[in-house]
């Protein structure tokens, strides 16, 4: 069963995370220069979808972002992040 579609508000703050896989197990950062990739794919979102990334939190197998949304538009940037980021791994 599909989630449930997300409600998205202007200038709403979201605390998002994300996990590796197998039980959120599996690394997201294998190296400092992922990890700086995803720094900069981070701050590329935040220019691109106006974006405002008020603190983040990263270990080696998960991430928490609070970012606020001027424009409603959490699921395009998240998107972008993540396939950016999974690319690049």
């Amino acid at each position: 069963m599909p989630r449930p579609i997300r409600i998205e508000y202007e200038n709403a703050y979201y605390h998002v995370m994300n996990r590796g896989r197998k039980g959120g197990r599996q690394p997201l950062f294998h190296d400092d220069a992922c990890f700086m990739a995803f720094l900069n794919t981070l701050l590329e979102a935040q220019a691109r979808f106006n974006l405002v990334v008020h603190g983040y939190c990263s270990m080696t197998n998960h991430y928490h972002l609070l970012i606020q949304t001027p424009d409603a538009n959490l699921a395009r940037a998240m998107r972008h992040i993540n396939e950016v980021h999974t690319r690049f791994v």
